[in-house]
């Protein structure tokens, strides 16, 4: 088969035949071979058009691309875009707008237990892979959504401030900058104010005083750059972020445990989901580890790689694209 070409922001398009009589004839008789049942495995594009989402960082750009060029091997024609938010994601998977994103598997149960009344999920559900899984296919299913395997690699927030700021006030460990009582500006993601893993979280387990969120995104250059310049105290960064110190950053530990069993994981419009997207999507599963997304991570914001042609030969190197 041949690789994919999926790009972000626009649908692949095949080289239109033109010209003579002859091209005609070939094309009606290569369609009628294929109404048979012949000619070989399918080409890109045959089995439909599939539109799949990333929510605006660089690890869910790379999965996004990674999900692209499996549906482009399996036969389907991509279409790659990228949204602002989860919850933005979230809405456009229930519309069908979307076909395919790659959430987390905690955090995503989080979010629509908390968009259905039901809370957030219990801290014993939301550290259990399994039980949040279970958890999170249910809330899903009552959505019209489809969950498919996790990947072993597994993600969390994490909270950094400069290495200066943490030797200043002694800071080690969240609780730290708590029992601190200093009011800190945190560079985050719009969703970071309502996130019960962000801000809340912050302030209701840690007790840390937030007085602003500069909205620079999700790990971004721009959050690491705003803490490292002093324009906030403290940024969301990724576990798997491999260039928080060459910021001159580090990450306060999580010693309260708010952070989650957030494992990547495809979630796909169940009126779109076939056979063929669970086979694609399922092979990365055991596969992607968490050492190999930071790699990934520090391939694009550390090395300035694209992420289309990093998801690309990740999958090469795996085996999971022929030719």
């Amino acid at each position: 088969m041949r690789r994919s070409s999926a790009r972000r922001g626009g649908a692949r398009r095949g080289s239109a035949l033109r010209g003579s009589v002859a091209a005609t004839l070939l094309a009606v008789t290569l369609a009628a071979v294929a109404a048979c049942g012949g000619g070989g495995e399918p080409e890109g594009g045959d089995l439909g058009s599939l539109t799949v989402a990333d929510a605006g960082f660089t690890e869910s750009t790379i999965l996004a691309d990674m999900y692209g060029e499996l549906l482009d091997q399996a036969g389907y024609q991509v279409e790659r875009t990228s949204l602002s938010t989860t919850e933005d994601g979230q809405s456009a998977l229930e519309s069908g707008e979307i076909d395919a994103m790659p959430q987390y598997v905690a955090t995503y149960a989080n979010l629509l237990s908390s968009q259905g009344n039901g809370g957030d999920l219990q801290p014993g559900t939301a550290s259990d892979l399994d039980a949040a899984l279970a958890r999170l296919r249910t809330l899903a299913a009552a959505r019209g959504l489809s969950v498919l395997e996790p990947a072993d690699a597994v993600d969390q927030n994490a909270f950094a401030v400069s290495r200066s700021f943490a030797d200043e006030h002694n800071l080690r460990t969240l609780s730290d900058l708590g029992a601190s009582g200093l009011a800190v500006e945190l560079a985050a993601g719009a969703e970071c104010v309502n996130r019960p893993f962000c801000a809340p979280g912050l302030e209701k387990v840690y007790g840390i005083e937030i007085s602003g969120i500069l909205e620079t995104g999700v790990a971004t250059r721009q959050t690491k750059a705003a803490v490292r310049d002093d324009e906030a105290q403290l940024g969301l960064v990724l576990t798997t972020d491999a260039t928080v110190t060459d910021y001159g950053l580090v990450v306060l530990t999580d010693d309260k445990k708010l952070q989650n069993a957030d494992n990547l994981v495809p979630v796909v419009n169940s009126a779109s989901l076939t056979p063929q997207i669970t086979s694609a999507l399922n092979a990365l599963a055991p596969v992607l580890t968490t050492a190999d997304l930071a790699e990934l991570n520090k391939k694009v914001d550390a090395e300035q790689q694209k992420t289309e042609d990093v998801a690309r030969d990740y999958l090469a190197d795996k085996g999971l694209l022929e030719g």
